[in-house]
Formats: C-alpha cells, sequence, structure tokens
C-alpha cells in the first residue's frame, strides 16, 4: 500500500521535476507534435522529453496518438483529467511571475523573456 504524509507529495510525483508543468501548459493550446514541444521547451533533449511524455500518459494525464503513416506522426495531447492540471499550472506561472518581479525589485539581474509560447 502506498503511503502520502501530505497532498502534496501525490501531486509532485505526477507532475514534479523540471519538466512536467511545462509540458501541460504547452499541451493546454492543443494538440503538439513531439517536435513542437521540444521546441517550445528550451534544454529539453528529445530522450528526457519523451521519457516525461510517456510518464504523463501512464499517469493518464496525456494521450499519444500515432498516425499509421510514413513518416511516422505522433501527436499529443491532453486527457480530460489532464486538463484538472492547468489549474496547479496557472497558480504555478502566478507564483513564478510575482518571484521574478520581487527578485528585480530586490536588484537581481532577471528578466522573464515571454509570458506563455508564442503559439498559446
Amino acid at each position: 500500500m502506498k503511503q502520502y504524509n501530505l497532498g502534496i507529495e501525490a501531486t509532485l510525483e505526477i507532475i514534479g521535476g523540471k519538466w512536467k508543468a511545462l509540458i501541460i501548459c504547452l499541451l493546454m493550446s492543443g494538440v503538439k507534435r513531439t517536435s513542437e514541444i521540444q521546441r517550445n521547451i528550451h534544454g529539453i533533449s528529445q530522450k528526457v522529453l519523451i521519457q516525461q511524455l510517456r510518464e504523463l500518459e501512464k499517469d493518464g494525464l496525456v494521450s499519444r496518438h500515432v498516425y499509421q503513416q510514413m513518416p511516422p506522426k505522433v501527436e499529443y495531447s491532453l486527457t480530460e483529467y489532464g486538463v484538472t492540471a492547468n489549474k496547479i499550472v496557472e497558480v504555478m506561472c502566478s507564483w513564478g511571475k510575482e518571484n521574478i518581479q520581487m527578485r528585480q525589485q530586490r536588484g537581481e539581474d532577471i528578466v522573464l523573456l515571454e509570458e506563455m509560447p508564442p503559439d498559446h
């Protein structure tokens, strides 16, 4: 039996880490191919991206559709359950913006490049 001391542990187990919240954020605007997701997440390798997508798929947040064509085409989208994670991602985005503003006011050389990805 799996046990958690706090509910946030279950949340972090599914969407924690460096990339998963970003992937969810990108998929909120609609269906994306692997290359589209990778282009919008600077610094993620294709191997790590696919691993993160598979974990999100296993946890029921992302669905993967493979088209039977050559060359192969794979698209990812949020499931109905995955869309519910957007509430968490939006709060994280707001907190991050406030954090950046506070750090700027303290004199830190930091900048927020864009609010959302260009196709959002």
